[in-house]
């Protein structure tokens, strides 16, 4: 009997870095539309700015590398990038923020190091916090979300957008009456007040488990995180590590001091923990590797977002804390890799 054989190479990936990386973006979709219709158009803006920026970096420095543009900008890679640095971002910015964010990802973070597959950090983090550190009034700026008994003041589209091309809004409507603090800065600052933690959950801002809208918004992503779970994306390693590594703390010491401590449940659902979870600390690029290593790099993560948002400068720690654990990953491989059969442990 004859058996065909094809010409070598025989095996092939089952997916490719485009695919991976669409699959990504459309995990992103729900959690784009609810959070569109929670705090307005301002996402959508930022991502498309930041998306131009991205791609134009790339387009530039690898044309200065003299290296192939047309399939490195096919990738989605830096697309992703920007959705996620978008998500990050404060709905009404002018536009050379996002801009500048898809800009730094791309150049600083990415393609300083050679490029897709070879960045230490994670490139939409890095630019969060470079814009964090770098103008903190615009990147504090949040508005409150739809909901019915919250003073919530729509912009709609064109309002959205003039604001951020001419940073002009309408006569009747000045920022400070747009913009409120986020519900884990409304609480930090109350507990740093000497209010309760049940006294601070009557506020507008706070709905019954989280910052309300939050609570969809991130309910949204966690539903894409379990599509790329079903998928095969990513492992389940790091965000279940992560989300322990920020509830079991909370928890123990909810049980506490419940006055002093906000709830796991707030801390789940109302900042960036989902998002970071399920797409950031998973970037298979600057996490840890082995199997033991997701689980104490995500711990890592979830351990420390949860200590600068209760003791730290910022309400939110999730970037500060991915990028420092992308920092002791060469260190977590190292002592972390599986024993090779028949060689010893280390």
């Amino acid at each position: 009997m004859k058996f065909e054989t094809a010409a070598p190479p025989h095996a092939v990936p089952v997916r490719g870095v485009p695919q991976i990386m669409r699959r990504v973006l459309l995990a992103l979709v729900p959690a784009a539309a609810a959070y569109t219709w929670f705090f307005g158009f301002g996402l959508l803006i930022n991502f498309v700015i930041a998306a131009l920026a991205a791609l134009v970096t790339e387009a530039a420095i690898l044309k200065l590398r003299r290296r192939p543009t047309r399939r490195a900008l096919r990738d989605c890679s830096a697309l992703v990038t920007a959705a996620l640095l978008a998500f990050a971002l404060p709905p009404l910015l002018p536009w050379w923020i996002p801009a500048l964010g898809g800009f730094v990802g791309i150049a600083l973070a990415k393609q300083l190091y050679g490029g897709l597959g070879k960045n230490l950090f994670n490139p939409a983090m890095v630019a969060y916090v470079l814009l964090l550190v770098s103008f903190p009034i615009q990147m504090t700026q949040w508005v409150p979300p739809r909901m019915g008994d919250i003073d919530y003041r729509p912009l709609g589209f064109v309002g959205t957008l003039r604001y951020s091309l001419y940073e002009e809004l309408p006569p009747s409507q000045s920022l400070d009456a747009l913009t409120r603090a986020t519900p884990l800065d409304t609480v930090k600052e109350g507990l740093r007040s000497q209010r309760t933690f049940e006294e601070l959950r009557g506020l507008s801002l706070i709905g019954t488990f989280g910052g309300r809208g939050w609570e969809w918004v991130n309910n949204f992503i966690a539903l894409g995180g379990l599509y790329l779970l079903y998928a095969g994306i990513i492992r389940w390693q790091i965000p279940v590590a992560v989300l322990a590594g920020l509830l079991v703390p909370a928890g123990l010491l909810h049980l506490l001091d419940s006055s002093r401590f906000p709830s796991p449940a707030f801390h789940l659902f109302s900042g960036a923990a989902m998002l970071g979870a399920f797409f950031i600390a998973t970037d298979p690029v600057s996490a840890a590797t082995s199997d033991r290593g997701r689980l104490v790099y995500g711990a890592g993560i979830g351990v420390l977002t949860y200590a600068i948002r209760t003791w730290g400068g910022y309400p939110d720690g999730l970037a500060f804390a991915v990028l420092l654990m992308n920092a002791a990953v060469p260190l977590i491989d190292r002592y972390t890799q599986p024993r090779i059969y028949g060689h010893s442990a280390g």
